[in-house]
């Protein structure tokens, strides 16, 4: 079964990575297209799903590489609009596990600047899901406007989030304050156990698990890096192992994690709707298909997930 479209709506944010410059006082920027809604729209379309990219792409020099990407990758633009604002950029710092520290330059940029008439002209009549999250649902003024989106989505397409909270930019209180609330919109939540900490500091996954079915998400995963992912379908838990892999870095991985699962679910003609098809097998299966989408992003610098016949080779003994 070929799997329907999947519309992606978020930012588009310029990764600049720190390295040596020519000179013992200067610093230069190695800069690739990144941002987590984007990385999930890439890896979707090289996974083979139609992805159509809801984005406010800036006409700067950082607008322009991010079209350049989008596009090779094979990520629907039509729906994009072309901003007067800047780009986002973030600036990654790599510890010695390849783990990313971020620091943002995002102030008015063009990626929180959703007006309702912008997205009122998208047509959701092809959509089977419609993904969403990170610093899109909390930057005003576009949070309320892309919140109001989704609740105009839900009568026709599964709903899909990823928190991805950004400490350093919008305070965990704001996540906090909206998160039962996007439970209520969403069928799949996908977060990090870091994610996890930082809204619900101390508290058993499970127990986190149980507070967000209980306000309305179906489908609750958190990934766990090295220690893989535990998937909570109504209540109903499976662990599933991490694929090992050399760690160039972890940057993506976790938005090319759900792209995977719902690539998978897709693929099996289980979005649309509200999930009442979804079991706990087909999580499992979905969740063992996702860690190997994000061990092949790890295994690479930057947010680049592979394609699908990348993951095929994976799958085939005797091949790399």
């Amino acid at each position: 079964m070929s799997p329907r479209q999947i519309t992606v709506l978020g930012e588009c944010v310029a990764d600049a990575f720190a390295e040596p410059g020519p000179a013992s006082n200067e610093l230069a920027l190695r800069v690739l297209p990144g941002g987590g809604p984007a990385n999930t729209a890439v890896s979707l379309a090289r996974l083979g799903t139609p992805a159509r990219f809801l984005a406010r792409l800036s006409g700067d020099v950082f607008g322009r590489l991010f079209r350049d990407h989008l596009e090779a990758s094979g990520v629907d633009l039509s729906s994009a609009v072309t901003a007067a604002e800047p780009s986002t950029l973030a600036v990654a710092e790599l510890d010695t596990q390849g783990q990313a520290a971020f620091s943002f330059h995002a102030q008015n940029t063009a990626d929180w600047q959703w007006t309702p008439e912008e997205l009122a002209r998208v047509d959701l009549a092809g959509a089977a899901c419609v993904h969403t999250g990170s610093l899109a649902l909390v930057q005003q003024p576009g949070a309320a406007v892309v919140e109001d989106f989704l609740a105009t989505a839900a009568p026709q397409a599964t709903i899909s989030i990823d928190p991805n909270v950004r400490p350093l930019l919008v305070h965990p209180d704001v996540y906090r304050a909206r998160l039962a609330h996007w439970c209520a919109l969403a069928d799949v939540l996908r977060l990090s156990e870091d994610d996890l900490e930082l809204l619900l500091p101390g508290t058993p996954p499970e127990e986190a698990c149980d507070s967000w079915h209980a306000a309305g998400a179906r489908l609750v995963v958190v990934t766990r890096g090295a220690d893989g992912a535990l998937a909570s379908l109504d209540g109903e838990r499976v662990e599933v192992p991490a694929v090992p892999t050399s760690v160039a870095d972890t940057v993506g991985a976790g938005d090319s994690f759900t792209a995977g699962l719902l690539h998978h679910l897709g693929a099996r003609g289980l979005l649309g709707g509200r999930l009442t098809e979804l079991r706990l097998d087909d999580v499992a299966e979905a969740c063992r298909f996702a860690t190997r989408v994000a061990a092949l992003t790890c295994s690479v610098v930057g947010p680049n997930p592979p394609w699908q016949r990348q993951l095929e080779q994976l799958a085939t003994p005797g091949r790399a």
